[in-house]
């Protein structure tokens, strides 16, 4: 009878926690719910998916990207569920309020005297308004006003974010793919934008915008209902939407140059690209070459670049806001709560303390996430990540 031994090869494995495990199982349930449209397309991808799931590791080891991810759900949440959390009596129109209930400090109570109409009989009685963060010089609820505020601050950062960038996202591409006269006239525009500081371009753009974007919404009754709907206002707010959506009007036209200029310097380089070259002898369309084998290779510095603008709208909003160019009351905004306190503090601090806190913490989580993805997504720094995640198993050699 022989003696047979057998090796022990060594092998390389991820070392995995519960947030891998439950990062495996989205990523997972993800791509099957992409495989319900596009037949075989989770057994076509699984490279990609392998990759996705390298990624989460990565982000799951990194405690700041961590901490700034959950400040964004939690951001996410309020700014879609908000405005449907704030029931009667904490609603933010000023007019269910009384006077004395106005700059009621932090952790007061008042009684509000009410008339309602029910059922054809007129009913008065009185009911009792707690304060946790206060109230405003109208005697609104503070929290009620920062949970309806955050569908402000996310309905403008998600769509300045989709017009922006997008716009100078295909003009860089275009400006850099085709080059010659193109690129000048394409580049001498970017340039005529950028000359101008952003700040000061949006303030002009804001006080000049709004008496025309009034007058559109009055003569279309569609685009009023669409936008009250969207923001999650009351059709009270009809004759003030027009200096809101001039501040999203202003970023828009603000935020696209960046974007244009820092996609055209990426597409210069990677349209050498030997892949590039093979794309064109065998004949492929322009638009494919470009939105289907350069841009998703540069996307990487430019998701960073949006993650951090997220952050970057919200400052710029509240800035426009607070200089009395933004939503006016009683659209609920973060940066006019902060203007009505800088009027009356050190009295009413927490007009000031409160929404401040709020639009610091909403900006250092979209900060910190944009940091650890600019980590995870430039391949260096994330295969050195990588590498500390592996295990290697012990290898050796048995008798059989």
């Amino acid at each position: 009878m022989t003696e047979k031994t057998v090796k022990y090869e060594e092998k390389e494995e991820y070392e995995m926690g519960i947030l891998d495990r439950v990062s495996d199982r989205l990523i997972e349930s993800f791509a099957s719910f992409i495989t319900l449209f596009r037949k075989d397309w989770k057994r076509k991808n699984q490279s990609r998916i392998k990759e996705w799931k390298l990624m989460a590791y990565s982000i799951n080891r990194s405690p700041p990207t961590l901490l700034g991810l959950f400040i964004v759900i939690v951001y996410l949440f309020f700014g879609i569920f908000g405005p449907y959390l704030v029931t009667w009596p904490y609603d933010f129109f000023p007019v269910n309020y009384n006077v004395s209930s106005q700059l009621a400090h932090p952790g007061s109570s008042y009684f509000l005297n009410v008339t309602t109409i029910q059922n054809g009989y007129i009913i008065h009685y009185t009911t009792n308004v707690y304060y946790p963060l206060g109230s405003d010089t109208y005697g609104r609820d503070l929290l009620s006003i920062l949970l309806a505020g955050a569908r402000t601050a996310l309905v403008l950062d998600i769509f300045i974010i989709l017009i922006g960038p997008t716009m100078g996202i295909i003009l860089g591409l275009i400006s850099g793919y085709y080059g010659g006269k193109i690129d000048e006239l394409i580049m001498r525009i970017t340039d005529m934008f950028l000359a101008f500081p952003g700040l000061i371009l949006a303030i002009a753009l804001s006080a000049v915008l709004p008496g025309r974007i009034q007058s559109f919404l009055n003569a279309h009754v569609w685009a009023q209902t669409f936008v009250l709907k969207l923001f999650a206002l009351h059709p009270r707010d009809v004759n003030n939407l027009g200096k809101l959506l001039a501040v999203f009007v202003a970023l828009v036209i603000v935020w696209w140059p960046g974007y244009a200029r820092v996609t055209r310097g990426s597409t210069l380089t990677e349209k050498e690209n030997p892949y590039v070259e093979a794309a064109r002898a065998i004949g492929l369309p322009k638009r494919t070459i470009l939105f289907r084998h350069i841009l998703p290779n540069i996307i990487g510095p430019i998701l960073v670049m949006i993650t951090m603008d997220f952050g970057g709208i919200i400052l710029t909003e509240a800035g426009l806001s607070f200089l009395g160019l933004g939503a006016v009351p009683p659209i609920p905004d973060w940066g006019n709560l902060i203007n009505q306190g800088s009027q009356y503090f050190p009295q009413a601090w927490w007009l000031v303390a409160f929404p401040g806190l709020v639009i610091i913490t909403v900006v250092l989580g979209w900060n910190l996430l944009g940091d650890g993805l600019r980590d995870v997504l430039d391949p260096r720094t994330r295969r050195s990540l990588e590498f500390k995640l592996k295990k290697k198993t012990k290898g050796g050699e048995a008798n059989a």
